[in-house]
């Protein structure tokens, strides 16, 4: 398959290819008139470099991680060597973890002064100042 083939199949671009083959993720064999010709395994590699680009890891960790590139990323065969893979997988998913917890956030904040912003002119004054104002320590 040549690389624009390869690009239709994976949904990308020629350049996205080149790049990833400059940065050693992707090595297409080449055919006697220099064209670059890729196994059927280059739509599961570029798959899952994508995926991984797109959760948050540097084709740096991707190098890393390069014999698992080729494999299916869930229920897959075991890539050589896990040890240093998974610690890579490991640093990456606190991270995602923590940009999730930081948009939880973000969006629950919104979604409250969406509400506020929602509420009839008027209602709801008394309890935003009793909230601005602080506990009622008047009271047992």
């Amino acid at each position: 398959m040549r690389i624009g083939e390869l690009a239709r199949a994976t949904g990308t671009t020629t350049r996205a290819l080149r790049y990833y083959e400059e940065q050693g993720l992707l090595r297409p064999d080449r055919s006697a008139n220099g064209y670059r010709s890729y196994g059927d395994g280059a739509v599961r590699t570029v798959a899952n470099i994508r995926l991984l680009l797109a959760s948050g890891l540097t084709t740096d960790d991707l190098r890393l991680i390069d014999g698992c590139l080729r494999d299916e990323l869930i229920g897959g065969h075991a890539c050589a060597d896990p040890a240093p893979k998974a610690e890579v997988f490991e640093q990456r998913l606190a991270l995602i973890q923590q940009r999730i917890d930081d948009l939880s956030a973000v969006r629950d904040r919104l979604l409250d002064r969406v509400s506020e912003l929602r509420r009839p002119p008027g209602t709801g004054d008394r309890e935003r100042r009793a909230v601005a104002s602080g506990p009622d320590t008047a009271t047992p």
